[in-house]
């Protein structure tokens, strides 16, 4: 494992949700998961209701996640790229994803996981200075 795969999952083990990214009939989506790093890869807790799991498994997806340290400023953000199989987590792995959602979008929440093998792995660290932490936020839309 390489220095920056080894410095993404311990980034990575920071932060407890993120997004995954593929395509379904051809148009982009973008759906958010728990995660969490088992043996150096990444394991998705998704809905099954949704059905995302089904484009995801055997395809190419991203799975990124960010992290904002409040104290230095400075906000990381970590991306997986590989191939995603639907796969049952072990005893210790649903152990570390903790409680399950009670619904989404007012449905019961059926969970679905999903590994996914890193063939590619980005690092940015992004510093916003010590004050970031208590800078109040404005949204913003631009069209």
């Amino acid at each position: 494992m390489s220095t920056e795969e080894i410095r993404a999952i311990e980034l990575l083990g920071r932060a407890s949700y993120g997004r995954v990214a593929t395509s379904m009939r051809a148009m982009p989506f973008v759906a958010p998961a728990r995660h969490i790093v088992s043996d150096g890869s990444v394991v998705i807790r998704m809905h099954e209701g949704l059905g995302y799991h089904q484009a995801c498994s055997g395809s190419v997806v991203a799975y990124g996640a960010d992290d904002l340290d409040p104290v230095s400023g400075v906000l990381c953000s970590v991306q997986f790229t590989g191939t995603a199989e639907i796969v049952e987590p072990t005893a210790a792995e649903l152990a570390a994803f903790g409680p399950e959602p009670l619904s989404v979008d007012g449905e019961p929440f059926v969970p679905v996981y999903l590994r996914i093998e890193p063939q590619f792995v980005t690092v940015h660290s992004i510093d916003y200075g010590p004050a970031a932490g208590s800078a109040p936020r404005h949204l913003h839309h631009a069209a």
